[in-house]
C-alpha cells in the first residue's frame, strides 16, 4: 500500500474513532449482544431492529480502544439497510479480511471497510477490530447475548 493511501485509511479509522457512527443505546431493539475483548480491554454492544428480514436500524455502545471503536462505527454503516443473509456476508468477507491467508479481494460496496485491512498485520488487534462484529454476527443468529474474544 502506498503511503498516501495508508496515510488516507489511518485518517478515517481515526475519524470513525473520534466521532463513532451510530453510537448510542437502542431501546427498541429486537436483538442486543455485548461483547467482551479481555487482551485489550474493549466492551461493545450491538443493536439491531429488524424489519421483516432487513436491518432497519444497527447501533452500538462501549468503550474501547480506537480499531475497536472504528471498526464498530464502520460496521454500523456497512450493514444498515442489509438484508440478514446479507448482513452476514459483509461478516464473513470482513472476518477472511483480517484472518485467511488469503484475504479476498477488496469490495467496491465497502470502501471504508478495507481501511481495517491493514490490521491483519498486527495480530494482537485483530480482536479488536473484530468484536464487534462476532457481537452483531451472534445478535443476527439470536444465539448467545454475550460473546467474547476468547
Amino acid at each position: 500500500m502506498n503511503d498516501e493511501l495508508s496515510e488516507l485509511y489511518q485518517e478515517l479509522i481515526l475519524d470513525h474513532s473520534r466521532h463513532p457512527r451510530n453510537r448510542r443505546e437502542m431501546q427498541d431493539a429486537d436483538r442486543a449482544v455485548e461483547g467482551y475483548n479481555p487482551m485489550c480491554g474493549d466492551q461493545i454492544k450491538v443493536f439491531l431492529k429488524l424489519n421483516d428480514h432487513h436491518l432497519a436500524d444497527v447501533s452500538f455502545t462501549g468503550v474501547g480502544c480506537a480499531i475497536c471503536m472504528a471498526s464498530a462505527s464502520m460496521m454500523t454503516q456497512a450493514v444498515r439497510d442489509r438484508s440478514e443473509t446479507d448482513a452476514m456476508d459483509v461478516f464473513d468477507w470482513f472476518h477472511d479480511l483480517l484472518t485467511a491467508e488469503d484475504p479476498p479481494p477488496l469490495r467496491t460496496d465497502l470502501p471504508d471497510l478495507a481501511s481495517l485491512g491493514g490490521v491483519r498485520r498486527f495480530p494482537m488487534r485483530v480482536k479488536c477490530a473484530t468484536l464487534a462484529w462476532h457481537a452483531l454476527r451472534s445478535a443476527l443468529r439470536g444465539d448467545v447475548p454475550q460473546v467474547s474474544t476468547e
